[in-house]
């Protein structure tokens, strides 16, 4: 769409910013503040798009320090999932608040960051696609523990006693021995059913 003043505006394709004269769009990419000495003056070195396009990887260095940083573009979903709390209260989902949960649950376990942000990334495209619009914590907290259980028992037994809110030392052995006794998948190993 060309306006009288000569500039062309890119409504429809967000990611485009527009040219005076309708020359060619450039990619639209605003500094942002530099992690170490918050200057706002920055160059992109390095572009690449993950979780099947989803998210926009750009790698930056800071052209005041010279120190490099990653930041990442999300895509923010316009239908909002709610989250059906224990006391009835209703609060849209935050996938930070499932994150946390896991990073707090996971503590110093040799567990990377990058399967951590994996494991809430399949827990919240399965909320969606499961989903329309409301779920209960409930349902959330039995996802997170499942995926915990086959990463990582430690973090499993951490979040597990979070979330059953473990009034005795006999809860936590009871689960502990539905743990042990249960069959382990090998890693990388296809399932048969």
């Amino acid at each position: 769409m060309l306006r009288t003043d000569g500039w062309i505006l890119f409504d429809f394709c967000p990611g485009l910013r527009a040219k005076r004269g309708g020359g060619p769009a450039t990619p639209y990419d605003p500094s942002v503040n530099c992690p170490y000495c918050d200057s706002n003056k920055d160059k992109v070195i390095d572009s690449r798009e993950s979780e099947g396009g989803k998210v926009i990887r750009r790698r930056r260095e800071c052209l005041s320090c010279g120190k490099r940083f990653t930041t990442y573009e999300r895509i923010e979903s316009t239908v909002r999932l709610v989250v059906i709390k224990k006391d009835g209260t209703h609060v849209p989902f935050n996938r930070d608040n499932v994150l946390r949960g896991v990073q707090s649950a996971c503590g110093k376990r040799p567990i990377p960051e990058a399967v951590k942000e994996r494991l809430v990334d399949e827990i919240e495209e399965g909320l969606h696609r499961d989903f329309e619009r409301e779920v209960e914590s409930r349902e959330i907290g039995e996802r997170v523990m499942l995926k915990l259980r086959d990463l990582d028992e430690v973090a499993y037994i951490r979040f597990a006693s979070e979330y059953y809110n473990f009034k005795s030392v006999d809860e936590i052995k009871q689960q502990l021995q539905l743990l042990d006794a249960r069959t382990r998948d090998v890693k990388d190993q296809q399932r048969l059913f």
